[in-house]
């Protein structure tokens, strides 16, 4: 038996048309917020993976130089060093500066 549809009154086919549209909707709504979830948390994990290796290697840095700092403190100058002419401003002797 072939489907026909002649018997269906319109109001009826009007009816389920509008009813599957609006499915169609629903569901691309439902979908395009999925993608939007889905798209802002790969924002938010490549923004915090980011800031926190930017903040690991400024840290770092820091580290590195606190160590160079304090281990530049500690270590002794023998003597100090002789007066030598500047070569446009007269003659000043060289200062040893120092962490303090």
């Amino acid at each position: 038996m072939p489907f026909d549809l002649t018997a269906v009154d319109n109001a009826t086919l009007v009816f389920v048309g509008t009813l599957v549209f609006g499915f169609i909707l629903a569901a691309f709504v439902l979908v395009s917020g999925l993608v939007a979830l889905v798209l802002l948390g790969a924002g938010k994990l490549s923004w915090t993976l980011a800031s926190k290796t930017l903040l690991a290697v400024v840290h770092g840095i820091n580290a590195g130089w606190d160590r160079l700092v304090h281990h530049a403190a500690t270590v002794d100058v023998a003597g100090d060093f002789q007066a030598q002419a500047s070569p446009s401003t007269g003659t000043y002797p060289r200062v040893i500066l120092r962490d303090s």
